[in-house]
Order: C-alpha cells, then structure tokens, then sequence
C-alpha cells in the first residue's frame, strides 16, 4: 500500500511539474499588446546573437516574440544574486540568514521585492531598446500604452518566478533551474 501510495505521489508530483512547464511555455508565446505582427515576424526571421541573443535563450524564446514572459526569470536569478552577496557585507542580512526558516522567508520576500524593482528598470531599456529600434511598437504608442506594457512584463516575470516556486514547492525538482532548463532546450534545433 505504502509504495503504491508513493508512486502515485511522484506520478502527480511529475504531472505537475508537467503542467507548469506547459504554463510556462505557453507564456512564451503571449505577445505584448498592440505589437505589430508583421514587423514581429520580420525581427523573428533576422538573427539573434549578442546580449539580447543570449536573454532569448534563457527565456526560452519569448524576447524575440516580445511575450509577456520577455524578462523571464533573469530579473528574480540577479536578485538572488544581490541577496547571497548583501548577506555577506550586511550584518542585519547575516542575521536574517542565521534565523532559520523566518530569516529565510524574510530574504525571500526580499528577493522578490528586489527582483519587481529590478523588473521596473529592466521592461521599459527591453521595450526601448529592443522594441522601439525594431520599429514594432503600436502606431499611438501612448503613455497608456508604455505603462500597462512595462506593467505585463513586470506580472509576467513575476508570474514566471511564481511558477517555478510551485514547482520547487509542489512538483519535482528546483522550479528555477527547470524553467531555465525548458527555455534553453527551447531554443535548441
């Protein structure tokens, strides 16, 4: 009975996971609102390489199809980053780190606050400099629309980031690295 009850745990723990990453990539196929298709189609047919390459890749695609996952978990991995390092020069962060289980939630609040600031920077340089140089923005591309734009690409990474915790809490595996992991094969040929 107890290996029974156990297999059918990891069958849906591994559905799950399945599921999400469906979530996921289905994500990645979004496009912005008020995007033009037809220059989208011609920016997706030119080449990717350098920085912004290498952002698609581990978006698994979504940058150069302008989705709402466009910052996907980058943003949260830099905030990550920031924290592991702040806890080495910050004493009040060292303590926090030393609390145990409520230290650790504290530090991941931390993060994802660090990570939606982070966000905020990081969607209106994409829409800028990626975007607008591509000439597929919106014919009226109003203040409206910059705002509710950067405002998909911060929910979107966040609900990237969301995804990849249930995944780590519910499912199988590190939900982070898996996201990274699909959106790398992604772009395989």
């Amino acid at each position: 009975m107890s290996a029974s009850s156990s297999s059918n745990d990891l069958r849906n723990r591994i559905l799950f996971t399945i599921f999400i990453l469906a979530v996921y990539r289905f994500g990645t196929f979004v496009p912005l609102p008020g995007i033009d298709p037809e220059q989208l189609k011609v920016m997706m047919d030119g080449n990717q390489k350098g920085l912004l390459g290498m952002f698609n890749v581990f978006a698994g695609g979504a940058v150069s199809r302008m989705a709402i996952f466009a910052l996907g978990i980058m943003p949260y991995i830099s905030a990550s980053i920031i924290m592991q390092l702040l806890g080495i020069a910050v004493p009040a962060v060292q303590k926090m780190q030393n609390e145990g289980e409520s230290g650790r939630k504290q530090i991941n609040n931390y993060t994802r606050i660090l990570t939606i600031i982070i966000c905020a920077l990081q969607a209106p340089s994409y829409l800028k400099l990626y975007v607008e140089s591509k000439g597929a923005l919106p014919m009226d591309a109003s203040t409206f629309w910059w705002t509710q734009t950067i405002l998909v690409l911060i929910a979107g990474s966040m609900f990237a980031v969301w995804l990849g915790e249930r995944i780590t809490d519910k499912g199988v595996g590190n939900g982070i690295s898996l996201l990274i992991t699909v959106g790398i094969l992604a772009r395989l040929p």
